[in-house]
């Protein structure tokens, strides 16, 4: 090894110790040897840096860096919360710790509800076979350090296990108390044979933040995930959700995302069984014009059974300098065989100055498969623009209602009508303040 090498390689571990010494590491009950694996998984593989395949497109360095800016408190949103008008079981975290006081009652007919700080201490609890099991194995073949840095960290989260068929959605709350919070999170999602739910979370989370949601699904089990954390304009996030998708099964993930300095959200799906259905989609709006915007999807989604269908679905507004990052990938295993997968990727560029960047992929093994994959960049369409400023309609109103018409495939992906009017009121909204 060169004497450059062997300086970088000492650079990169040290800066992993510094991050690592900048952290309170919890006491640990049942995730105590799923803690003590992920963290030799970490020093094993190292923090990422920019020469690493999956992240050319995105500087990991601030996530690096053993503690974030502030970000001062009194940054908020003219936007009342989302979802707030509706029935359902409300869960608090502050600063990524759980607020029993700002909570709902944690019981729910056809659910077992827990808190990953107060159950830890219980041997026998469900989660404890399951915590960190499937981040670990989604680290094969791509190497995801973060997400094993949150399996070794994360001081809290919740644990759903769900056996029935919830009358109201779960509603995971983020706030914030600290300006230099350097929040880690860990959610577990168990649904039984048959079991559904509707999963949200909002809020905003910390300075830095880094959020793993571990999603195990039975045979014949439904869930329905809806996220829309929102980030300041100097806010750092990392967000990884692995999920697990057996026979029958239905895995929709929707994510809105708005603003944000350097935002990387990562989703790794594996389908286990035959016959089973995931869809992963997100709307992202960013506008630099307070400062750098970089927003990173890495899907990859592993065709493990026959007669799957995956659907891949991420819509991107930039303007003002604005980056954003889509890597997409469908490995079809052997024997996969009948697999369906579809991915599109697509940006609409509001100015010269923001860039959109793809790397679509597909890996096939099987010969009896329908797989497709796109990606496209563009302006808005100025014939268009002009028919309805024709029809009366004002320049800056037109230019929303067309940007909306352009996230509505990403939308679509959202089964629950009132929910996905929710959602569409407030990319309205902000776009109305953003035109």
């Amino acid at each position: 090894m060169s004497e450059a090498a062997v300086k970088t390689r000492a650079a990169e571990a040290d800066a992993l110790t510094q991050r690592l010494d900048a952290l309170t590491l919890p006491e640990a009950g049942f995730t105590a040897a799923a803690r003590a694996d992920a963290l030799a998984r970490l020093r094993a593989m190292g923090l990422p840096h920019p020469r690493d395949e999956y992240w050319r497109f995105t500087d990991p360095r601030p996530f690096n860096a053993p503690l974030p800016q502030p970000i001062p408190l009194e940054e908020t949103s003219p936007d009342s919360p989302l979802f707030t008008d509706r029935d359902r079981l409300v869960l608090v975290f502050v600063d990524g710790r759980f607020d029993a006081a700002a909570s709902s009652d944690l019981a729910l007919d056809g659910a077992e509800i827990d808190i990953l700080s107060q159950a830890e201490t219980r041997a026998d609890h469900w989660a404890g076979a399951l915590y960190g099991k499937l981040e670990a194995a989604g680290q094969t073949p791509v190497p995801r350090p973060f997400a094993a840095l949150n399996t070794a960290v994360a001081a809290d989260g919740v644990l759903i296990r769900v056996t029935g068929k919830p009358a109201k959605p779960v509603h995971i709350i983020h706030r914030r108390a600290s300006a230099e919070a350097d929040v880690s999170w860990h959610h577990l999602i168990r649904l039984e044979p048959g079991a559904e739910l509707t999963l949200l979370e909002t809020g905003m989370v910390g300075a830095r933040s880094n959020g793993v949601t571990e999603v195990d699904l039975a045979p014949g089990a439904r869930l329905n995930r809806i996220a829309a954390k929102r980030a300041g304009h100097q806010k750092l996030g990392f967000s990884g959700i692995f999920a697990r998708v057996d026979a029958e099964a239905a895995f929709k993930n929707f994510e809105l995302s708005v603003n944000g300095t350097l935002m990387r959200h990562e989703a790794v799906v594996e389908f286990v069984g035959d016959d089973a259905v995931a869809h992963v989609a997100a709307a992202v709006l960013g506008d630099g014009r307070t400062g750098p915007f970089h927003h990173d999807d890495t899907v990859f989604v592993t065709h493990g059974a026959e007669r799957c269908e995956s659907r891949q679905v991420f819509k991107k507004v930039l303007k003002n300098g604005a980056v954003g990052v889509f890597q997409g990938k469908i490995l079809v295993k052997p024997g996969a065989q009948k697999t369906d997968g579809y991915q599109i990727s697509q940006a609409l560029l509001l100015d010269d100055d923001s860039q959109f960047l793809g790397k679509p992929e597909l890996e096939i093994y099987a010969d009896d498969v329908q797989c497709s994959h796109g990606s496209t960049t563009g302006a808005i369409d100025e014939t268009a623009l002009f028919y309805l400023r024709s029809r009366g309609v004002p320049k800056s109103r037109a230019i929303v209602l067309m940007i909306l018409s352009f996230l509505a495939d990403a939308l679509a992906e959202v089964e629950d009508e009132s929910l996905r009017e929710d959602i569409a009121e407030r990319l309205d909204a902000w776009l109305t303040r953003h035109a």
